[in-house]
């Protein structure tokens, strides 16, 4: 199996993809990580030039000898190109595989909206830097290889439809020509260093956006590294999550185990099946 990866967003180091290939060749010796020279590029914040980002994506996801595409990093910058890409992208590109988070919520949610089948919201490469990265690498291989069920998040439904994504990164695509249809969907959302009234705003838009398209439900992952605004807010980020879905008269289905950590399970995006 061979395995591309690529940078839409932001780079990594090279340091980064020698620890996930040492670590890959223990776990996975029959795989093959293919990195992009691209994922190491630099032009001001972004991984290469918008050019260079969208040819090394359109190029990886049509190559017939690769089997699945792993995002390498999130950050920002995946918005800019992603609707151009995901049109350019042939059958090949279809059956495999596409495993990220973050900022690459933007793309998995093109891809979804598309009809591409296999689509999750998982570990990426650039993981590896954080405390236990190893198992947060190990995970998305599991994934990526094997379709491991025992690294999706454990609390998915057999038989009902989810997706996963930041908060801030799907509140800002909805409405966009990014936006997958999320009726009758169960809904896990995450987020990382946002003030709580700016998660609040962002639970508003997404809230009272999906309530009258039909969600199912929702469940709230972790939300991490909080910065202490020059007030208190007077509600925790599950106050928040539930304060909005009874307005939007959105089921809310209680805590989900994703986050911006090491820790991130695997949800793949569509139906559930279990086993």
């Amino acid at each position: 199996m061979r395995i591309g990866i690529v940078a839409p967003s932001t780079p990594i180091l090279p340091d980064d993809a020698e620890a996930v290939r040492a670590l890959a060749s223990l776990g996975y010796p029959e795989v093959e990580l293919i990195f992009d020279p691209q994922c190491f590029a630099v032009h001001g914040h972004f991984a290469g030039e918008e050019g260079h980002r969208f040819a090394a994506l359109v190029e990886m996801a049509n190559r017939p000898d690769i089997d699945a595409i792993w995002f390498a990093r999130g950050g920002y910058g995946a918005c800019r190109i992603a609707e151009d890409a995901v049109a350019a992208m042939t059958d090949v590109a279809r059956g495999k595989a596409y495993l990220g988070y973050s900022d690459q919520g933007n793309l998995l949610g093109a891809l979804y909206r598309d009809g591409f089948d296999h689509v999750a919201h998982g570990p990426m490469v650039a993981d590896i830097r954080r405390a236990d990265g190893d198992a947060a690498v190990l995970r998305a291989l599991d994934w990526l290889v094997a379709r491991d069920p025992a690294v999706c998040e454990p609390g998915l439904q057999h038989g009902a439809r989810h997706a996963a994504f930041n908060l801030m990164t799907l509140s800002m695509l909805l409405g966009t020509p990014l936006e997958p249809d999320l009726g009758g969907h169960i809904l896990l959302v995450e987020e990382v260093s946002e003030y709580l009234y700016a998660f609040d705003r962002a639970f508003f838009h997404v809230a009272s956006y999906l309530g009258p398209r039909g969600l199912a439900g929702l469940r709230l992952g972790r939300v991490s590294d909080i910065p202490e605004n020059d007030r208190p807010f007077g509600a925790d980020a599950e106050d928040i999550a539930r304060h909005w879905c009874a307005r939007c008269d959105i089921p809310y289905l209680g805590r989900a185990d994703i986050g911006h950590d090491a820790g991130n399970k695997v949800v793949p995006f569509g139906l559930h099946r279990a086993g």
